[in-house]
C-alpha cells in the first residue's frame, strides 16, 4: 500500500471517529437534560405528552427511517436496481394504513403501550401478557437489523479491509466492539432520558439524514448533469446486468427458465414480502408508542401526515443514493466491501466528496459526515426499539401482570422499565454479533412480517369487532407470532442457501423468504377462531365505551 493511501485512511479515520465522539457527546448531553425533566411514569413511557405535531413527525421520522432505510435500501438499490426500490413503495404505503386505521383511534384508547388497547376490554393478564411478548420479540427483530448495520460500516469507515487491522482489531472484531457501543448508548439514552430524550435524539438524527442525503442527491445529479436518463444508464451498465437492472425480476419474482416451480415460489416471495411491508408498519410497537407523546388524536393525526411527507422525501432520495452507487462505485465494488450491500451509501459519499470537495480530504469529510449520520440513524432507531420493548415489560408485565393485584408506585415501574432496557439491550449485543452479514432491509422485513402477523390482527379486531374477546385476541398474537417465527425457522433465511445464516445445512421446508404471505392470514384467521369457539361472552358495556373513546377522545389520557 503507498503512502497516499495511508495518509487517506488516516485522515478518514480521523474525521470519522472525531465527527462519531462530537454526535455521541452532543446526543448524550441531551439525553441526560431530558433525564433531569423525566419525573413521572408518564414523562418515561410519554414524555409528558407535550409533543407538537411536528416534533412527534419528526422524530416519527426518525424512529422510522432506519439502518434498512438509510443503508439496507441505498444498497439493495444499487446491487438490484428496480427491486430494491420495492421497499421503499412498500415502507411508505404502510403509512396510509397507520394514518386511516390505527393512530387516532390508538391515541384515544390508549395509555402508554399497545397493550392498553388490547387489555381495555379484556382479561388483563392473558392480553398484556401476550402482547409484551410479542413486543420484545418484534423490536429484537428490529434490533438486530440496526447493529448489524453499524457493524457493516465500521470496517469501510475505519479503512479495515483485509489483513489490516485497527487499534489491534480485524474487520470482524471491529464490527463486534462496534454492536457492543451501540448497545451500550441504547442502554444509556433509555436509562437516561426515556421518551424526552429519545425523542430529542431521533429529531436531531432526522434532520441530520435529511441534510445528508439532500447533499449527496444534489451531488449525483451534478455528476451526470441533471440528466436521470443518463444516471440510469450508467447504473444499468456498471452493474452488469445491463437492462434488466431498470426493470423487475433481478431479485425479487425471478423467472427460472424451465422451472414453474421456482419461478412461482419467486413470484410468491414478491407478494409476500409487499404485504409484510405494508401492514407492518401498523403492528410496529416503537411506532405505535409514539402516537402516544401528543396531547391528542388531532395532533396525533398531524405528526402522521408530517411524518409522511418527511419519509416520502427521503424515500424519494435514496433513489438517488442506490443508481449513484450504482454507477459511481460500481456494484462489484459494493459487493467486495459488504455482501450486503449496506455500505454503498458511505462508498459513494466518499465518491462524492473526492469528485466535489476537493480530492482525497473532501472525501474524509463527507463520507466521516454520512458515517456519523449513519451511525446517528441507528443510535436513534435503536433506542425507540429499546424504549418500547421496556415500557411494555414494566407496565405490562410487571405492573399489571405479576403485580396485578398489588398498587405499583410509578416509581417501582420506571425503575422496573430502565432495568429491562439493560437486559433486553444485553440480549441483542449477543444476537447481533452472530448476524453479520444479512441485508439490514431484509431482517426489518421480517420484523415486519411479525409485527402484521400478531400485533396488527389483535388490535383492528379490539378496535372494530364487537364480539372480539380474550381467547381471541392472545390466539391472534400468540398464533400470527408463532407462524411467523416457525415458518422463518425452516425458510432459507435461516438455511440453505449462499445468503442464509447457516449456508451448508438445509433444513429450509418453508420455501419463502418472508413468512407474511401465510403468516398475517394465519393471525387473523386464529384471532377469529378464537373469538367463536370460545364460550367467553364479550363485554358490550366496555365495547361501548372503547367506541366512544377511540372515536371521540372522551376519556383518553
Amino acid at each position: 500500500m503507498n503512502v497516499l493511501a495511508v495518509t487517506g485512511d488516516q485522515l478518514t479515520r480521523s474525521w470519522t471517529i472525531g465527527m462519531f465522539l462530537l454526535l455521541v457527546v452532543a446526543t448524550l448531553a441531551i439525553t441526560v437534560l431530558a433525564g433531569r425533566r423525566t419525573s413521572s411514569a408518564t414523562d418515561f413511557y410519554a414524555g409528558g405528552r407535550k409533543f407538537s405535531g411536528f416534533q412527534n413527525g419528526m422524530a416519527i421520522g426518525g424512529d422510522y427511517m432506519s439502518a434498512a432505510s438509510f443503508l439496507g435500501i441505498a444498497g439493495l438499490i444499487a446491487l438490484y436496481g428496480y427491486d430494491g426500490f420495492l421497499y421503499s413503495i412498500g415502507f411508505l404505503v404502510a403509512w396510509l394504513v397507520a394514518l386511516l386505521l390505527v393512530a387516532e383511534l390508538l391515541r384515544n384508547s390508549g395509555k402508554y403501550t399497545m397493550a392498553d388497547v388490547l387489555a381495555f376490554r379484556m382479561r388483563q393478564r392473558p392480553v398484556r401478557t401476550a402482547a409484551s411478548i410479542s413486543t420484545v420479540v418484534v423490536s429484537i427483530f428490529y434490533l438486530l437489523a440496526q447493529m448489524v448495520g453499524a457493524g457493516a460500516l465500521v470496517a469501510l469507515l475505519l479503512g479495515i479491509g483485509g489483513d489490516e487491522t485497527f487499534l489491534g482489531l480485524s474487520a470482524e472484531a471491529a464490527k463486534s466492539a462496534t454492536v457492543v457501543l451501540v448497545g451500550i448508548l441504547m442502554i444509556a439514552y433509555v436509562v437516561i432520558g426515556g421518551m424526552k430524550g429519545t425523542t430529542y435524539v431521533q429529531i436531531i438524527k432526522a434532520v441530520l439524514l435529511m441534510l445528508g442525503t439532500a447533499i449527496m442527491t444534489v451531488m449525483v445529479l451534478l455528476a451526470f448533469n441533471v440528466n436521470i436518463s443518463e444516471l440510469l444508464g450508467s447504473a444499468a451498465s456498471q452493474s452488469g446486468e445491463g437492462s434488466q437492472f431498470l426493470t423487475s425480476g433481478l431479485k425479487y419474482g425471478v423467472e427460472v427458465p424451465g422451472d414453474v416451480w421456482q419461478t412461482t415460489i419467486n413470484k410468491l416471495d414478491l407478494l409476500s414480502l409487499g404485504i409484510a411491508l405494508v401492514l407492518g408498519t401498523a403492528g410496529l410497537p416503537h411506532i405505535l408508542i409514539r402516537f402516544y407523546t401528543v396531547p391528542n388524536a388531532k395532533t396525533a393525526r398531524k405528526s402522521v401526515l408530517w411524518a409522511i411527507g418527511i419519509i416520502g422525501i427521503f424515500y424519494l432520495l435514496t433513489l438517488a443514493l442506490g443508481f449513484g452507487a450504482a454507477a459511481l462505485v460500481g456494484t462489484d465494488a459494493i459487493k467486495e466491501q459488504d455482501a450486503g450491500g449496506n455500505t454503498a451509501a458511505p462508498q459513494l459519499a466518499q465518491v462524492l466528496g473526492e469528485r466535489f470537495l476537493g480530492g482525497e480530504i473532501g472525501g474524509a469529510i463527507l463520507l466521516a459526515f454520512i458515517a456519523a449520520v449513519a451511525f446517528a440513524t441507528i443510535l436513534a432507531v435503536v433506542a425507540g426499539l429499546t424504549l418500547a420493548s421496556s415500557s411494555s415489560l414494566a407496565h405490562d408485565l410487571y405492573a399489571n401482570v405479576v403485580r396485578h393485584d398489588k398498587k405499583t408506585s410509578e416509581r417501582s415501574e420506571v425503575v422496573v422499565a430502565r432495568v429491562a432496557a439493560v437486559v433486553i439491550g444485553v440480549f441483542s449485543i449477543v444476537l447481533a454479533v452472530f448476524a453479520q452479514g444479512l441485508n439490514v432491509a431484509f431482517l426489518v422485513a421480517l420484523a415486519f412480517a411479525v409485527a402484521a402477523s400478531g400485533n396488527l390482527p389483535a388490535i383492528l379486531y379490539t378496535l372494530f369487532w364487537r364480539r372480539f374477546n380474550t381467547a381471541g385476541a392472545t390466539s391472534a398474537i400468540y398464533g400470527g407470532l408463532g407462524a411467523a417465527l416457525l415458518l422463518v425457522g425452516f425458510s432459507p433465511v435461516l438455511w440453505g442457501t449462499e445468503t442464509s445464516l447457516f449456508p451448508n445445512v438445509d433444513l429450509a421446508f418453508f420455501p419463502l423468504s418472508n413468512p407474511g404471505l401465510i403468516s398475517i392470514p394465519f393471525g387473523f384467521l386464529c384471532g377469529y377462531l378464537g373469538t367463536v369457539l370460545s364460550k367467553e361472552p364479550p363485554d358490550e358495556d366496555k365495547y361501548a365505551q372503547l367506541e366512544v373513546r377511540s372515536l371521540t377522545g372522551s376519556g383518553a389520557h
